[in-house]
Formats: structure tokens, C-alpha cells, sequence
């Protein structure tokens, strides 16, 4: 890895509506060119929702489970539940090194950042060497190899995307520490990602790039 640092963009966008979540992903992806840095984009949820992959479909969803609204994501994977779990999104342009990364490399490395993360929290995690299949369509119920588990259950996992336009990662962590705040996370996360990743941080200022200002008509 280069000597020098590797300049993100931070986005803590706080707590919004599940379809309002979904978009603002959306319209990162399709504008991570324009962005010209990896963005990570922390966030929460205003109400229970859940989420289901890109190559799902809601009828067969709504066959599983009773959370409600259900959402669709711009990256694969199953149902994911969502309100009081930490998620993330992580958008990289395509002359990144992280977008040329093989998928299953990609998956790793994202976990062993977070994993980085927990240790900053003294918390022991450690990345699944092998599959465990969980129900059909679902996520968080069984795991793959890589997620993130903690005393041997799943506690961080992730969906991801390639597209012309760049590259998505989407993620939650589930169930939540006891005792450990958003705060905590946030400053974890930025700290393991300089030691680990040699990754600086900048404040993303959405509504100086045009594209948000009409967001609600993407």
C-alpha cells in the first residue's frame, strides 16, 4: 500500500425515511464519478423498515416476513431488518483500487476494517471462515464467509455492486453492543480506517454538488 494517504469523503446523514436511505445510495452510485472520492455514508432509520436485495422480488419478501415498508436496495443480498442497527454505505469511483478488487476481496477487506474498528472498542470479532446457509432470502440468519461474527453469530454483514457508474457496498451492523453509542462507532470506524486503510476523512457537504439539490426527482 502507497505511503500516501487516501483522501475520503465522510457523510453522516443521520436518521431518515427507508425510501430517502435507499436514494441517497442510489444517486451515490450513479454519481461517484462527479464525487471523484470513496465516500463512506453513515446512517440511521426515523421508523422500522426493511430492506431486500436489487435481483429480489418484493412479492416473495413480503411472503417472510411482516416488517413493513420493505424497500428495495441497490445491491444484492436478502432481507435485511433495520431501526437500531449502525448502517453504512461505502461508494468508490471506478479508477479506485477498491473497485477493481475481486467481490470476495472487496467483502474481506471491508470486515477486517471493521473488525479493526471493534478492537478499538474492545471488542473481539473475527471473520467467518466458512459459510453457514441461512433461510431463503434472508440475511442475518445463518452468515457467509467474511461476515463479521462475534462469540460465534453474525454481527456485521454486507451487499455490493459494480456498475459503468462505480461501485456500492452497502452494510449494518446487528445487534448493536450494549453500552457503546453511534458516537463511539463513528469515532472507531475513523480511526481504524487510518491505521488499517491509511484513509483520511473530509466532510461531505451534499448540497454543494448540484445532483442533491433535486434529489427527490432522481
Amino acid at each position: 500500500m502507497s505511503e500516501e494517504k487516501d483522501n475520503w469523503f465522510l457523510f453522516d446523514s443521520g436518521k431518515c425515511e427507508p425510501q430517502e436511505n435507499m436514494l441517497i445510495d442510489k444517486i451515490l452510485l450513479e454519481k461517484a464519478v462527479i464525487i471523484g472520492h470513496p465516500l463512506l455514508r453513515l446512517y440511521g432509520w426515523n421508523k422500522p423498515a426493511g430492506t431486500f436485495g436489487f435481483f429480489q422480488k418484493e412479492a416473495e419478501i413480503e411472503k417472510i416476513t411482516t416488517v413493513r415498508p420493505l424497500v428495495k436496495r441497490s445491491t444484492g443480498g436478502g432481507f435485511v431488518p433495520h431501526l437500531n442497527d449502525w448502517t453504512y454505505s461505502l461508494v468508490f469511483p471506478p479508477n479506485h483500487y477498491w473497485y477493481r478488487l475481486k467481490a470476495v476481496n472487496s467483502y474481506q477487506r471491508l470486515h477486517q476494517w471493521i473488525c479493526e474498528a471493534f478492537k478499538f472498542l474492545g471488542i473481539k470479532t473475527e471473520l467467518a471462515p466458512e459459510s453457514v446457509k441461512p433461510l431463503p432470502g434472508q440475511c442475518f440468519i445463518g452468515y457467509e464467509k467474511y461476515d463479521l461474527l462475534r462469540n460465534g453469530k453474525k454481527i456485521a454483514g454486507a451487499a455490493q455492486r459494480r456498475t459503468k457508474t462505480g461501485m456500492l457496498i452497502q452494510g449494518s451492523v446487528q445487534p448493536v453492543p450494549q453500552g457503546l453509542s453511534f458516537s463511539d462507532w463513528k469515532t472507531a470506524l475513523i480511526k481504524s480506517a487510518s491505521t488499517f486503510l491509511n484513509v483520511t476523512f473530509s466532510e461531505f457537504i451534499p448540497y454543494k454538488f448540484e445532483f442533491f439539490q433535486n434529489r427527490a426527482n432522481t
